[in-house]
C-alpha cells in the first residue's frame, strides 16, 4: 500500500496552476528526489503531503496512521531543551517508561523499606517496563541517538548542553538528527546539506541510504541527489513527470523527452497551421465551406500540446575583464591566530600563486572562513604575515554581504551603485546573465528571495572585475540553474580562486587543489574534490571522530614553496581544452537525438498514411510517401550510427 498518493490532484494559488490534475504516489523504502525551477511548485506538493494545505480538486490519500519527519528550510527549537533530550524526545512513551524504570530502580535499592508483596509488585512492574522498554528500543536507542549526533558533528560534551548554546546552522542540526533518530515511516527534508559541512554531509548520505525509511528529498546538491535518490519525480508545467533513477539519469532521460516533445508540438503546429490555411482559404466557398466547417470542428476537438518549457533564456554572462594580478597573489608564514583562549592558527603558511584554484575543506569551527577574512582584512594575525601582492584587487563573498544590500533599491539600482557609468540597457543585460529576466529587474531588494539576494551580491562583485576572487558559500541560496550559471561563469575566469563550499559537482568543476586546515596549519593536496578523497581519504570512507576530519593520514604536502607557474598553467589550459572538446560533442548528440524523435514521429504519419486503404487511390502519392519513408529509414540508420560514435567519442573523453 502506499504511503502517500495524489489522484487527480489540481491547487491553485492565485491564477496560478500549480498543480493540474496530478496523480502520484510514495511507496514504503522509496528514496525520491523532488526537482523542479523555483516557484513550480515543490512547497505545495510538501505541504499537501503533511496536510498544511488541500487540494483544490483530486485527492490526497494518506496510509493510516502514516508517522512523518520532516525538515523544514527553517525551525525553531526549544533554547532551554538539552541536545540530547531533544533527539530522544521524539516519542512520549519512551520517555515515560525511561522515567518510570528509573523509579521502579530506585525504590529497589531499598528492600527494607517494603514488604515482601511489595517488593514482588516492585519486581513484577519493573519486568513488565523492560519488556515494553526494550520493544521500543531499550537503551540501544539512546546510543543509536548518540551516534547519529556524533555522524552530523556533535561531540559527547555537547549531549547534555542546552540547545541554546548552539548557532541557528547546529540547531538544524539538532533537528535533523531527532528526525533521523525517530525513523518514521516517510522523511521529507527541505534542503538537508545547507548547514552540514562536506564531512557530515557524507555521513548523512550514508545513512540516508541504509534507512529503512522512505524518503522525499529537496535538494539543489547533484551530488546528494545522485547519490540518495533512487528514482526523480519533477514538477514542469503544473504536472509531474516521473523517472526511475537517480539525478544523472533524470536529465539524460529528460534530454530524450524533451526532445521527443518538442518534435511532436513542432508537428502538431505545422498540422494546426495548414488547416487553419485550409479553412481561411475555403470557408466562403460554396463548393469547399462544408470541409472548412469540418476542419473547425477538428480544430476545436484536437488536443493541443502545451509549447515544451525550456530550461529559461540562454544567457551568456560575459565578466568584466579585470587588471592582470602579480605572480604572487597571497603569501601568508607562520601565522598565528585566535579567538580569546582559543587558538585557531598555531603556525599556518600558505603561498597562493596567480591563476590557482583552491578549495577550502573541512569540519565547520575549523577556521575557513577565519583564513579569507585574514586575507581580506577583517581580521588580524596575532602573529606572522600576511600579504597581498601589488595590484591585487580582490572580490570578496560571504553570506552577511546579503545584509549589506538596500531593501528600498530595485535591483537595478542595486547594481548601478557598483556600475553607474553604464546604460539601464548594458546593466538589464548584465542583469540577465544573473537570472534577473524582464521585470525581475524592478524589483525591491526587500522582496528578494534568499537565491536572488546571493545572485545580486555576486552580480555586484563581479563588476568590480576582481583578479582574486573569495567565495565563502556562494551556493547555498542558489538552485540549479543559479549554480550553472555561476559554474559556467567562473569556469572562464582567469583570475585566482579561493572557495568554501560543501557542493562537490562545484567543487569538481572550478578547483585543481584542496587545502585542509588541520591542528592550525594548512596542508594542500592536488587535484579535485574527488581526486581527494580517492587519492589521500579513500572514498566513502568517514572518519567517526566528533568532527570528523577529511584528512585521514596522507602523506602531507605543507604548502611553503611555491608551485611553479608552468604546471598551475598546464593543468587550466588542460581543463579548458577537454572542456572545448566536449561542448560540440554534446551539442552533436542533442542534435542528433532531436532529429531522430522527429524522424521516428514522421515515419509514423507515413505508416499511418500508407495503412489508410484511400491512399493507394492515387499512385503518384503512394510512390511519394514511399520513397520519403525509405528516405527516413536510410537517414534513421546513419543518425543512429552518429549517435553511437558521439557517445563513445565523450565516453572516451571522460576516461583520458
Amino acid at each position: 500500500m502506499s504511503l502517500v498518493s495524489f489522484s487527480e490532484v489540481t491547487r491553485f494559488h492565485g491564477r496560478q496552476d500549480v498543480l493540474d490534475g496530478v496523480t502520484w504516489s510514495i511507496e514504503p523504502g522509496e528514496r525520491v528526489g523532488l526537482v523542479g525551477r523555483n516557484g513550480a511548485g515543490k512547497t505545495t506538493i510538501i505541504r499537501l503531503i503533511l496536510g498544511d494545505e488541500n487540494p483544490d480538486s483530486g485527492q490526497v490519500t494518506r496510509a493510516r496512521g502514516l508517522k512523518i519527519g520532516y525538515l523544514p528550510q527553517d525551525i525553531m527549537a526549544q533554547a532551554d531543551q538539552k541536545l540530547l533530550d531533544l533527539v530522544l524526545d521524539t516519542d512520549p512513551e519512551y520517555r515515560r517508561l525511561e522515567f518510570e524504570l528509573q523509579q521502579v530502580e530506585e525504590a529497589l535499592k531499598n528492600v527494607e523499606a517494603h514488604s515482601h508483596s511489595a517488593l514482588l509488585e516492585l519486581v513484577e512492574r519493573q519486568g513488565h517496563l523492560w519488556h515494553r522498554f526494550e520493544s521500543m528500543g531499550g537503551w540501544a536507542r539512546e546510543a543509536e541517538a548518540k551516534k547519529i549526533l556524533m555522524g552530523l558533528g556533535f561531540g559527547e560534551s555537547d549531549f547534555q548542553a542546552q540547545l541554546s548554546r548552539f548557532s541557528g546552522g547546529w540547531v538544524m542540526r539538532a533537528i535533523l538528527a531527532r528526525l533521523l533518530a525517530a525513523k518514521p515511516e516517510l522523511l521529507v527534508l527541505d534542503e538537508p546539506t545547507n548547514h552540514l559541512d562536506l564531512d557530515s554531509l557524507l555521513w548523512l548520505e550514508g545513512f540516508l541510504k541504509t534507512s529503512p525509511s522512505a524518503l522525499l528529498l529537496v535538494s539543489h546538491d547533484r551530488v546528494f541527489l545522485n547519490n540518495v535518490a533512487q528514482k526523480t519525480i519533477e514538477l514542469r508545467q503544473g504536472r509531474i513527470d516521473a523517472y526511475s533513477g537517480n539525478y544523472e539519469k533524470f536529465l539524460a532521460e529528460k534530454a530524450r523527452r524533451m526532445a521527443t516533445e518538442t518534435a511532436a508540438f513542432a508537428n502538431q503546429q505545422d498540422r494546426i497551421r495548414q488547416m487553419e490555411k485550409f479553412i481561411e482559404r475555403n470557408k466562403t466557398r460554396a463548393t469547399t465551406a462544408r470541409r472548412a466547417q469540418s476542419r473547425i470542428k477538428a480544430l476545436e476537438k484536437m488536443d493541443k500540446l502545451k509549447a515544451p518549457e525550456g530550461e529559461g533564456d540562454n544567457f551568456v554572462l560575459n565578466l568584466p575583464k579585470g587588471q592582470r594580478g602579480p605572480d604572487l597573489v597571497a603569501e601568508l608564514k607562520s601565522v598565528r591566530f585566535s579567538y580569546g583562549p582559543t587558538v585557531v592558527y598555531e603556525d599556518l603558511s600558505l603561498t597562493l600563486q596567480r591563476g590557482e584554484r583552491l578549495a577550502l575543506l573541512g569540519p565547520n569551527g575549523r577556521g575557513k572562513s577565519t583564513l579569507v577574512k585574514l586575507m581580506v582584512g577583517l581580521v588580524f594575525a596575532d602573529a606572522g604575515t600576511v600579504k597581498l601582492g601589488q595590484n591585487v584587487n580582490f572580490g570578496y563573498f560571504s553570506q552577511f554581504q546579503m545584509d549589506s544590500l538596500s531593501p528600498a533599491r530595485t535591483v537595478l539600482e542595486e547594481l548601478a551603485q557598483v556600475a553607474g557609468h553604464l546604460t539601464p540597457g548594458s546593466l538589464r543585460s548584465i542583469l540577465g546573465g544573473f537570472l534577473f529576466s524582464g521585470d525581475d529587474v524592478f524589483k525591491k531588494v526587500s522582496v528578494l528571495s534568499g537565491g536572488e539576494k546571493t545572485r545580486l551580491v555576486l552580480a555586484k562583485i563581479m563588476m568590480t572585475a576582481p583578479n582574486f576572487l573569495i567565495l565563502d558559500e556562494p551556493t547555498n541560496h542558489l538552485d540549479i540553474p543559479g549554480r550553472q550559471m555561476l559554474e559556467d561563469a567562473l569556469e572562464e575566469y582567469d583570475g585566482t580562486l579561493i572557495l568554501i563550499s560543501h557542493d562537490r559537482h562545484f567543487i569538481n568543476r572550478l578547483c585543481d587543489r584542496v587545502g585542509v586546515i588541520e591542528n592550525g596549519r594548512l596542508t594542500v593536496y592536488p587535484g579535485n574534490f574527488d581526486d581527494y578523497q580517492r587519492l589521500w581519504i579513500g572514498a566513502g570512507e568517514l572518519s567517526s571522530q566528533k568532527s570528523p576530519s577529511p584528512l585521514a593520514n596522507p602523506e602531507p604536502i605543507i604548502v611553503k614553496e611555491k608551485k611553479d607557474p608552468q604546471e598551475k598553467k598546464k593543468s587550466q589550459e588542460a581543463r579548458k581544452n577537454l572542456s572545448a572538446l566536449r561542448k560540440p560533442l554534446e551539442k552533436l548528440l542533442i542534435q542528433t537525438e532531436e532529429r531522430l524523435a522527429a524522424v521516428a514521429e514522421r515515419s509514423k504519419e507515413l505508416e499511418a498514411v500508407l495503412g489508410e486503404t484511400a491512399t493507394y487511390q492515387n499512385g503518384e502519392l503512394v510512390k511519394a510517401l514511399t520513397k520519403e519513408l525509405a528516405e527516413l529509414t536510410k537517414e534513421k540508420g546513419a543518425l543512429e550510427k552518429t549517435w553511437e560514435e558521439t557517445a563513445v567519442e565523450l565516453e572516451t573523453l571522460d576516461k583520458s
